[in-house]
């Protein structure tokens, strides 16, 4: 867990180090990050937004040979067919990957409670306004399929609310992401961009739990 706080926190470090290394296959390995991230159920934690971010801040200079439209292109491939496979997985496996002796481990019954809550309020709209939020935008597309959503329908409020996420944290990596201030405390912007990230969540949870006390 250590390891992965300092990696989200000096993300902007380690993707020199991989592009550096790594080169053009860089594209590759930031897709499967994303990818994992939305389709694998089980791994709600990885970085998503400060990834976004950091990624086209380093786009922006010309030293590192990258594309922000080819970033721009790959995440959003990469969370549309993350969050369609969850889908699958939730329309086809559902309840028995959370009951699996191994897979339930990493599964959270009160994240994924949180997911369900918050689907059954906001209603299909939920899909679109869930990609802003860390943790439940990865159950999301699970519990809509348990809720019996049709993929259709599903499949184009995901494609709104992902193009809008791709769009507003690679246009603010891109532009913001390489002024002195940021650059300088570029651990403070990731954590303020995971604050506020989770605010929603947070409003959402509280005031789930107002209602429950005065019931």
């Amino acid at each position: 867990m250590q390891t992965l706080i300092d990696f989200v926190l000096h993300i902007d470090e380690h993707l020199v180090t991989i592009v550096n290394n790594f080169g053009n296959y860089s594209y590759l390995i930031l897709f499967a990050i994303i990818f994992i991230e939305t389709g694998a159920v089980i791994l709600p934690f990885l970085p998503g937004d400060s990834l976004l971010f950091a990624a086209t801040a380093l786009s922006a200079k010309p030293e590192y040979g990258l594309n922000v439209w080819a970033f721009i292109i790959l995440f959003s491939l990469a969370a549309l067919l993350g969050d369609s496979l969850n889908f699958f997985l939730g329309k086809h496996v559902g309840m028995a990957l959370r009951r699996h002796p191994f897979f339930g481990k990493f599964i959270s019954d009160e994240k994924m409670d949180e997911a369900q809550h918050f689907f059954e309020k906001h209603g299909n709209i939920s899909i679109t306004l869930a990609r802003f939020m860390p943790i439940i935008r990865t159950f999301a597309p699970f519990v809509a399929a348990g809720a019996n959503m049709p993929y259709r329908s599903f499949i184009r409020y995901n494609i709104v609310g992902n193009f809008a996420w791709v769009a507003v944290c690679c246009g603010a990596g891109y532009f913001f992401g390489n002024i002195p201030f940021v650059k300088e405390h570029f651990s403070l912007v990731v954590i303020g961009i995971i604050v506020v990230s989770l605010i929603p969540a947070i409003i959402s949870f509280i005031k789930s739990k107002s209602k429950k006390q005065v019931n």
